[in-house]
């Protein structure tokens, strides 16, 4: 029990969060601006730079880059004052001043060195302050006080725990411990007053106030001081210094009071002495030990912290409210009723007083995704995803338990009766008894139904993002949709909104506008241009606010709010810049929040909290753009600064030109870009980048201008900033080396004439030898031919015996076998004489010795070494073994060679085995293969 009792004060005590809305804040640490940690005093130059007196030196900010400048020594910094174009400061045993060169860089003279009289012994130079034609160095012990026309000094015996010199009235004031309160006449301390606040207590601060004067002291008392008499001024805020100490003082241009502590921040006082704002670590400050204060020419209070800087944007028309613990989450919806400010997020309904001092409170039983707060008739409704409440101060009451309450509208001429869209169509909310409560659906449309809009009494629009939109008229009741018709999406991104007597249909693809008669959305080419153009276009949906007066859309780069002419029918556009980080920061994509709270002011939801936007603060600003230094760096050389006012001409081998520009702004929520030409190289503007610096390597010679502009969220630079240069011909394309080139041209012409009629003649003979051998090559290639052509006729010779050969061969075959076939057919009647003579005839022709001779001939003729390289390697063949062979060779079978011979197939394999064995060959050998490969 006790356990669940403490985590309920830790979840009461997370959700009754501080809720003040802060101007934009800004931090930078150590690590960013690459220095110290403790920034000790602040002040700006005429260019609106500003230098901070930082432990390791003085470091300067253009709003863009960081540049830290060390003392003699290095020692800390400890004060700074800005004089004209010197920067004094005063660091451990030192002080003197900066002044700009020629190449923009800051250069340092020593004052204290001009001294006649000895500094003390580990002194530091606490304070520095500008008075007519002086300048005082202040350290705990003396002041120092330097003329600037003259460069003489004087010195004064000033021991303070306090080292501040107050400026009230023309006057200069300062502390003396244990002495009271001084003034100069003349180079002389007076004693103003010796109460013993005054001699005792430090004092921090002293402003003019009517004819007196106000004290702060270290404590957080406040007194006036008249004359010399010491009165406590009581204040209205309510400010526990208890623990801590004031270490600086600052009255802003408005009269109000800054008070930086040594632990709990800053206090913002009005000119009453009423708290305005308490900021600290908790709230955004990157520290709470404030060492110095500024308010810079824009109104930017700037805070020197103990580790770190912070800049707050006094003057933006922009406030937040930052949930850093996430106790509230996503901010999806606010209202503002009486002095209590309702915030809808997705973890519930939150409230806070307006003028409380209670942070943000949940209000019971809505935690939870809040999607709508709307006020109808006195009546505040939130819609909820568990359904629909009605609040009533910090108290909430369930009339519908219909999920997703998206939006409720009125009905016309039913005073009693409100429609609800919600995540399954619509339904119908009745105010019975001076109470609303839940009544019924409307049957026969379950689509989702977060935007719509009544065109009739009985006839709305409803648009579903992807679906399209839905022109449905239901009955006299309420009850049901009697007729429905559907128009396809004309784009993602959609919304349905009312502006003015119309009804806009917004997506991707621009704005459209209800045309009654054609029952039909037409494209609104007035509104489309305002929120869609070739430049940018809105990411998410329209939003009206201010009774649908006022247009709300989102782009990357603006907040574009439209609203009625007030001298025209044209309506009157306002572009509010923001970072890209801003879009990004606010939630969801298409449920973006703007809500009107009063006035001009207007709250928008964040991811982490919220935003408020005060138009009546919005406004132009003009900007110039400087180029702060030039100079040349190769990979190989080191850093050359160049002249900044002159135009310079760079040798051809010192081609690689950087410049580093800058438009002056701290806003948070201001993002600059710049542009950039290089006439002689470019044409044409450069793409816009927030890249303040460009390197331009390996330019060809010649005479170039840089040119580059800015453009602050939508307003351009009042200037474009320029410098002139030229890059110088290389050695070998000088105007000497042209002549040089001209006479050496001139020389190498005669010798290359000289060298080319030698050359000629070489290569005439050369010519002369080529077409000799050329003519010898062709000749040996003629004669190759008719080799050829020769050998060519020598293979058709052969070809033609061979054929003559086949021919013979054949014919003898088909002859020997056509008489044997007839000597066969005779032999079965050979009784009869003549039968025998006829045989015996027939065996003669058979064996003609013509027809071998015939075709011994051809043989030879075909093949004419053959027969003879047989008869040398095998001398013991006989006629017919050569003529057997003869057939062999010819590739004949058996069956072929046997009327050749005139014999039996059977014989001539005889035959074959014979010669095998006269030839000796091997048994595996063939008869055929080896005769053919002889």
């Amino acid at each position: 029990m006790i356990l669940k009792s403490y985590f309920s004060v830790i979840f009461l005590f997370a959700l009754c969060i501080s809720a003040q809305e802060l101007p934009p804040i800004q931090n930078f640490t150590p690590i960013e601006y690459n220095a110290g940690n403790q920034n000790w005093s602040i002040d700006q130059s005429n260019d609106a730079s500003v230098y901070l007196a930082n432990n390791s030196g003085l470091l300067a900010f253009n709003g863009t880059s960081w540049k830290l400048y060390q003392v003699p020594y290095g020692t800390p910094v400890k004060s700074v004052k800005v004089v004209d174009d010197r920067v004094y400061t005063g660091s451990y045993m030192e002080f003197g001043y900066w002044k700009g060169n020629e190449f923009g860089t800051l250069e340092y003279t020593s004052l204290s060195a001009h001294l006649n009289t000895s500094l003390i012994e580990d002194e530091d130079f606490w304070n520095i302050t500008h008075f007519k034609d002086w300048i005082l160095f202040q350290s705990l012990d003396r002041i120092y006080i330097y003329n600037v026309k003259n460069a003489s000094f004087e010195i004064l015996e000033a021991e303070t725990v306090s080292p501040k010199i107050f400026e009230v009235g023309n006057k200069l004031y300062f502390q003396k411990i244990g002495k009271g309160l001084y003034t100069l006449d003349n180079g002389i301390p007076i004693l103003v007053s010796d109460d013993a606040v005054l001699k005792n207590m430090g004092i921090v601060g002293a402003f003019q106030s009517g004819t007196k004067i106000l004290v702060i002291t270290e404590l957080g008392v406040f007194y006036y001081l008249n004359g010399s008499q010491l009165i406590k001024r009581e204040i209205s805020a309510e400010i526990d210094l208890s623990t801590t100490k004031i270490h600086s003082t600052l009255r802003l241009n408005d009269g109000s009071i800054i008070l930086g502590t040594i632990s709990k921040g800053i206090f913002h006082l009005d000119a009453n002495g009423m708290l305005i704002r308490h900021i600290n670590q908790e709230k955004g400050l990157n520290n709470n030990t404030v060492l110095s204060l500024f308010q810079d020419y824009d109104q930017n209070l700037w805070l020197g912290l103990d580790n770190g800087i912070t800049i707050i944007n006094l003057d933006s028309p922009f406030k937040e409210y930052i949930d850093h613990v996430g106790a509230i989450g996503v901010v999806y919806t606010a209202k503002k009723l009486g002095d209590i400010l309702y915030l809808g997020t997705n973890q519930g309904l939150f409230y806070r007083r307006t003028f409380g001092v209670d942070g943000f409170q949940l209000v019971n039983g809505t935690q939870g995704q809040v999607w709508l707060l709307k006020e109808i008739d006195g009546t505040l409704f939130c819609g909820h995803h568990n359904g629909t409440y009605v609040i009533e101060n910090e108290n909430a009451t369930k009339i519908s338990n219909e999920p997703g309450t998206w939006d409720i509208q009125s009905l016309k001429n039913h005073e009693d009766l409100l429609i609800q869209g919600n995540y399954k169509g619509l339904s119908v909310l009745e105010r019975k008894n001076n109470q609303w409560q839940y009544r019924n659906d409307i049957i026969g449309f379950d689509n989702s139904s977060r935007f719509f809009e009544f065109v009739g009494e009985h006839h709305l629009l409803v648009n579903h993002d992807y679906k399209g939109i839905f022109d449905l008229t239901v009955d006299s009741e309420f009850t049901k949709v009697i007729e429905s018709d559907h128009k396809e999406s004309k784009g993602i991104g959609s919304s349905l909104v009312r502006y003015r007597a119309d009804i806009i249909y917004s997506t991707i693809n621009g704005v459209f506008k209800y045309n009654a008669e054609q029952h039909d959305f037409l494209k609104d080419s007035v509104l489309t241009t305002k929120f869609f153009n070739t430049d940018e276009s809105i990411v998410g949906i329209l939003q009206s606010t201010n009774n649908s007066e006022r247009l709300w859309g989102f782009t990357n780069d603006n907040i574009i709010s439209v609203s009625n002419g007030h001298l025209s029918n044209e309506p009157q556009t306002v572009k509010i810049p923001i970072p890209k980080s801003f879009r990004r920061s606010m939630g969801v994509l298409g449920f973006e929040s703007v809500v009107h709270l009063e006035k001009e002011l207007y709250l928008i939801g964040i991811s982490n909290g919220y935003v408020t936007l005060d138009l009546q603060k919005v406004k132009q600003k003009d900007y110039q753009i400087h180029i702060n230094s030039i100079y040349r760096k190769t990979h190989e050389s080191p850093k050359v600064d160049i002249v900044l006012n002159d135009t310079q001409e760079f040798k051809y081998a010192e081609n690689t030109i950087n410049f580093n520009y800058n438009v002056t702004e701290y806003d948070k929520y201001t993002e600059v870009y710049y542009q950039y030409e290089l006439n002689g190289l470019y044409d044409e503007w450069s793409s816009w980048s927030t890249n303040p610096n460009v390197s331009f390597e390996n330019l060809p010679y010649g005479s170039y201008e840089f040119k580059v502009r800015a453009r602050v969220g939508n307003e351009l630079s009042k200037n474009i900033a320029t410098y002139a240069f030229v890059i110088q011909r290389p050695w070998y394309i000088s105007y000497w080396a042209i002549l040089c080139y001209i006479f050496l041209g001139a020389l190498l012409s005669v010798l290359i004439h000289k060298l080319y009629k030698n050359h000629y003649k070489r290569q005439q003979q050369q010519l002369i030898k080529e077409n000799q051998r050329l003519l010898k090559r062709k000749k040996l290639k003629s004669q190759k031919r008719i080799i050829q052509i020769k050998n060519e006729q020598l293979q058709e010779l052969v070809e033609s015996k061979n054929r003559e050969l086949a021919i013979s061969t054949m014919s003898i075959i088909k002859k020997n076998e056509f008489l044997n076939s007839i000597k066969d057919k005779l032999k079965k009647s050979d009784e009869n004489p003549q039968i025998k003579s006829v045989i015996r005839t027939i065996d003669r022709n058979i064996n003609n010795v013509d027809d071998w001779k015939f075709f011994e001939n051809a043989f030879n003729n075909a093949d004419k070494d053959f027969l003879k390289n047989v008869k040398e390697k095998h001398p013991d063949l006989s006629a017919n073994d050569l003529r057997l062979c003869a057939y062999l060779r010819l590739n004949l079978s058996s069956k072929e060679i046997a009327p050749l011979l005139n014999i039996s197939v059977r014989s001539v394999e005889v035959k074959r085995y014979r010669l095998r064995k006269k030839m000796n060959l091997a048994h595996e050998a063939g008869l055929t293969e080896y005769i053919i490969n002889l």
